[in-house]
């Protein structure tokens, strides 16, 4: 049974909305989110990137980034963000064109609770890093605040799509395209017991994207509880910001690697050591389209390299997934990768800057060598979470993503 709950919004003023959401935290750099907000005073990259507001040498985790952060969001509260009345659900869906194909997906922003997160109802397939969780939790302790919501998924349910469809029809709070072109539409929905009542027939909802987030929540609900001598365990910090999605309308890109170095090996040597263990040939696309390949671009060449069958264990979820394969079979036995998660030698490139982008990289010779890989679906996704594994780290891309600021959920 899945806990949802309406919360009373923090929200821009309809005229700014556009200008105060922002892309998510975790989706840009320091000097990306620099350059998206100049010019912007309103964008809410002053609130979750607020670094950008300091000089440029400033420590990301000092004490002023969380200061500086606190009263920018003070200011935009003061200055152009408005308090509901009463709590609410909400509907909010995304439009836009990826790859050629036209995408529309539609969730419901609500608040879920920390301890379905805790207990695994809310189901999730990748390890976070203890550096990025303290970030953001001190960020939500600093500010009181889910500054932007936790991406999830569900199965698809026919009585919640009605609900949405029929709410979809009214006049919405907020409609506007941003500058990367996604529509991005919000209505506030008049039946938030129906959600509530809805949802709890749903067993299992599954983290998309936002990791970071639901763990930073959970532990910043657990130190407020902590803190409280008078925890009830009813109080708003038990709840977080969640947009839940019906799984068939969500779309995963692939996740490419790059590595720094060839680990010594001459390009000549590194196609000798990957043919011994795998079918590799000059290719003209480079994208996979089966399990157990992948694009590899190196001195300015396509290959298609393909493990055989027999290295493909079907049975295990995790160890079936192409970001294993690849690790198990290339990145640790050939370039000596250790823990992706901190080993520097490796980097991602999310799917939706293609594979132009892989090019780029390695010829300039800020890479060596690049991997195309093939998007991982939302059936095996499910099958990770459902068995209780991980995926590799940086498994998936879910596009398009939620923006924050537009409906943030305070603690107190």
């Amino acid at each position: 049974m899945l806990r949802v709950n309406p919360f009373a919004a923090l929200r821009p003023q309809p005229q700014v909305a556009s200008e105060v959401a922002s892309v998510p935290y975790d989706v840009v750099n320091t000097e990306e989110a620099r350059r998206l907000a100049e010019g912007h005073p309103l964008s809410f990259l002053h609130v979750v990137r607020s670094e950008i507001d300091l000089p440029p040498d400033t420590d990301p985790h000092s004490d002023l980034v969380y200061q500086r952060a606190l009263a920018n969001f003070q200011k935009l509260e003061r200055d152009v963000l408005v308090r509901e009345a009463a709590p609410a659900i909400y509907i909010y869906r995304q439009e836009t064109t990826l790859l050629g194909k036209q995408v529309r997906q539609t969730g419901v922003v609500c608040c879920c609770h920390v301890g379905d997160y805790a207990s695994g109802i809310i189901k999730r397939h990748e390890k976070t890093r203890k550096d990025k969780e303290d970030d953001r939790t001190r960020h939500v302790l600093t500010l009181k605040t889910n500054t932007g919501p936790v991406f999830l998924m569900y199965p698809d349910r026919a009585s919640i799509s009605a609900l949405v469809e029929a709410e979809t029809k009214a006049q919405p709070l907020y409609d506007f395209v941003a500058v990367d072109g996604v529509r991005h539409v919000v209505w506030k929905s008049a039946a938030a017991e129906r959600y509530v009542a809805e949802f709890q027939r749903v067993e299992a909802a599954y983290v998309a994207d936002g990791h970071h987030r639901a763990a930073s929540a959970a532990r910043a609900a657990a130190e407020l509880a902590r803190a409280n001598p008078s925890h009830r365990g009813n109080e708003e910090y038990n709840w977080f910001l969640g947009a839940l999605f019906p799984a068939s309308e969500l779309t995963i890109l692939p996740y490419h690697r790059v590595l720094k170095d060839l680990n010594g090996l001459s390009v000549e040597a590194l196609l000798a050591r990957l043919r011994a263990s795998a079918k590799v040939e000059k290719t003209s696309e480079p994208a996979p389209t089966r399990a157990g390949a992948f694009g590899m671009y190196v001195d300015h060449t396509w290959y298609r390299v393909e493990l055989p069958e027999a290295a493909i264990d079907s049975t295990d979820p995790a160890k079936s997934l192409d970001y294993t394969l690849l690790y198990e079979h290339v990145l640790q036995p050939v370039f000596g990768i250790g823990d992706i998660r901190t080993d520097n030698r490796i980097d991602f490139v999310g799917g939706i800057r293609g594979t132009s982008e892989l090019e780029k990289r390695v010829d300039s010779g800020r890479d060596a060598v690049a991997f195309a890989m093939r998007a991982t679906n939302i059936d095996h996704l499910r099958r990770v979470a459902d068995a209780d594994q991980i995926m590799p780290p940086k498994s998936t891309w879910f596009e398009p993503k939620l923006r924050s600021g537009l409906l943030i959920h305070t603690l107190t």
